[in-house]
This record gives structure tokens, sequence and C-alpha cells, in this order.
């Protein structure tokens, strides 16, 4: 999708992949310096690794407690996070009050940090993330400490999702389970989705396939649904702006991604 923007702007720029080991990093960082790279992408399981390399880092960036997008400055690399933005992007077009709403995350790794984050920025009455484990559970409320409305975040056990779901107004799925070899899945059980409430939000940050069995689980229960691709396609936009400083051609972008994807 960023190689069809590309083209489309007609812009002297190439994104490419590189495979960088984990012991290995420092040395690319560098290289990338002086080879003169505008800017690139980094994923697992560098993303929070790179951030002592950086010169500085966005306040998005440091609650995630994740980079995914940087980019050149004159006092060195700088980074950000865009699942941020591409979370978001889907959820603004709504008519929702989101002060008066109740968000539920399934999962507490990285992506749900990236959620958090986002649902702090929509400004949700609370944000309820569910997991498995009580002390990994506690590490991640921990983590919020310090940032700004982080008194909004609790943490549960799977053990309490019966009670947490009828108040969900969202409902965001972060589990990997749904994708790859799990895609007979879901991270919900039928009688667990059968207690979500009339017109809640179902989002699932997976975007392949479509729809995820815990998407049409909601969907047959009167849920809004919501899948990752147009996520995965906004953060791609936001890294491409900061790179490029002009806006990005999302709708080249979103038929290119589909196309790769095989998505009609």
């Amino acid at each position: 999708m960023h190689n069809a923007a590309i083209a489309h702007l007609g812009v002297d720029y190439a994104y490419l992949p590189f495979l960088v080991q984990a012991n290995s990093l420092k040395q690319a960082i560098e290289g990338f310096a002086a080879i003169g790279l505008q800017g690139f992408n980094i994923t697992i399981p560098h993303k929070q690794a790179i951030i002592p390399l950086l010169a500085d880092i966005d306040p998005i960036a440091q609650a995630i407690g994740a980079v995914n997008t940087v980019w050149r400055t004159e006092k060195g690399w700088k980074g950000t996070n865009t699942d941020v933005a591409g979370f978001l992007h889907p959820l603004t077009l709504l008519a929702r009050d989101w002060s008066q709403t109740t968000a539920v995350i399934l999962g507490n790794g990285g992506a749900a940090r990236a959620v958090v984050a986002g649902c702090m920025q929509l400004g949700c009455a609370a944000i309820q993330v569910i997991g498995r484990d009580a002390q990994k559970l506690e590490n991640f409320l921990h983590s919020w400490v310090g940032f700004s409305r982080s008194a909004k975040v609790e943490v549960y056990t799977w053990s309490a999702l019966p009670h947490l779901l009828p108040q969900a107004g969202l409902l965001v799925n972060t589990t990997p389970i749904g994708m790859s070899s799990h895609e007979a899945r879901s991270p919900l059980t039928s009688k667990e989705t059968d207690g979500l409430a009339p017109n809640v939000i179902a989002y699932d940050l997976i975007y392949t396939p479509s729809p995820t069995v815990f998407l049409q689980q909601a969907v047959d229960r009167g849920a809004i649904a919501i899948d990752g691709l147009e996520m995965l396609l906004q953060q791609g936009a936001a890294a491409l702006e900061i790179w490029l400083q002009q806006p990005a051609p999302v709708e080249v972008m979103r038929r290119s991604l589909k196309q790769q994807l095989g998505i009609a």
C-alpha cells in the first residue's frame, strides 16, 4: 500500500523490507542514518528495544511503551506509534457519546496498549482490560501510572467477563484468537456473547479472515462490527504522511491493500 501511494504521488521514494536481527538493531539504525533513510516502520521484536536508540519519542509512544514509526529530524531519529491513530479512525466516524461509553478490551499485550491509549483519547467513561494472568494484569495496570487519565484503566481476569460484557459499549479483541491457525475460534464463547448489549461496537484488530468468528458472533446479536483492515490502512497512512509531509492517498492505499489481501 505504501508503494502504491508513492507511485501515485510521483515522489522519489521506495518502501522496502529489511530483516534486522535482535542483536543488530543498533548497527541497523546507524546504517539507516548513514544511507539517508527518511524514515521506517519497525515491528516485533524491536518495538520496545528501539526506544533507547532514538533521540526522541512522542507522548503517545511513551504511553504505549512501543514505537512503530520512526523518522529523521535535525536532532536524530524520532519515534511515534501510529497504531493509535489507526485504531481511532473508524470510531471517530461514529456518532457516539464516548464519555458515557465503557470499553472492554480482550487481551493485555502490546496491541491492547495502543487500544487503551486510544480509548483514553476518546474519553471513555471506563477502560476495562481482560486477561488470563493476574500478575501480568497488575503489571499492565501499574505501567499506566503517571499518564493522564490512567485512573480510568481497570483490569480483570477472564472470570469477570460475564459481569462486564452487558455494560460494554465498545468491545475490542486484541488477542490473536481468530487469525491464521485460530481462524475457527473466537475469544468468546456463544454463552458469553449472549450478554452483549444492543448496538455494542465490536472491534476486532484482526483483518483477515473477514469477518472473524468473533465479529460474526457479535453481529448475530445486533452489534456494529469493525474489523482491523481500516486500522492497518490508517496507521500506514499516518506514517506515510509523517515521512512525506503531505496527505496520503488513502483510497489508493485501500485498493492496493485489499488487492494484496484478496478482499473484495
